[in-house]
């Protein structure tokens, strides 16, 4: 088996592991069972489970960033952005949940990762979130008293706290892009420059001329 095979299967056994039975209960033979592999063999690649952790939240972070980055990348309207920023935030907590479990209620459980670990990929990916703002701020739809860095973490959160909900609950009551269309409203509409201009994109159109608004009800 090449050395990338073992690598990556043995980061999916660890998401599948902890996942199931929680960080702290896991242990390093259940991901190696799980993997295929030989306890021993664990160890060629991390150093023990806290190193497992942070080469998955480093690993499938960077994946996402770069998923999102290609998928906003399609649209002019930074409110489209801001809209499909939410929409596939919210695809990728219902498409992989024991990811979302691992990222959502594992992580924030281990003091260790969150008072030594240098989260330099959640920063970059609430940087997107600015981004987009600065974007719509240079065009003149939104607001030039909204702050970048206020504003990222009002956005994530919300989209944080429906995701945590979503994989603390047996079923969900709301379908992702219901979810994605009203958080985003709630924040475009806030934020938009002319208080008259509805906030959410109407057409599903990309790469959008600029020489037509859209309005939506």
């Amino acid at each position: 088996m090449k050395v990338a095979d073992k690598h990556g299967r043995i980061i999916q056994a660890a998401i599948k592991v902890f996942a199931r039975n929680g960080f702290f209960n896991s242990r390093i033979a259940e991901i190696a069972k799980e993997a295929n592999v030989a306890d021993g063999t664990i160890y060629l690649y991390f150093n023990n489970k806290y190193d497992i952790l942070i080469t998955i939240f480093e690993e499938e972070m960077g994946k996402i960033i770069a998923r999102v980055k290609q998928e906003i990348a399609k649209y002019d309207d930074p409110r489209e952005k801001l809209y499909h920023f939410a929409l596939l935030h919210l695809s990728l907590v219902e498409k992989d949940k024991d990811l979302a479990e691992l990222i959502q209620v594992e992580l924030r459980q281990s003091s260790k990762f969150i008072k030594e670990y240098k989260n330099r990929k959640f920063a970059e990916y609430l940087h997107i979130i600015a981004q987009i703002l600065k974007e719509g701020q240079q065009q003149g739809i939104f607001r030039q008293d909204v702050k970048p860095g206020i504003f990222k973490r009002s956005f994530f959160g919300a989209m944080d706290e429906m995701s945590r909900f979503w994989v603390l609950s047996s079923r969900k009551k709301y379908s992702v892009k219901t979810a994605a269309t009203q958080i985003s409203q709630y924040f475009l509409n806030g934020i938009l420059e002319d208080p008259q201009k509805p906030g959410k994109p109407a057409s599903k159109k990309k790469k959008s001329t600029g020489k037509k608004k859209r309005s939506v009800k």
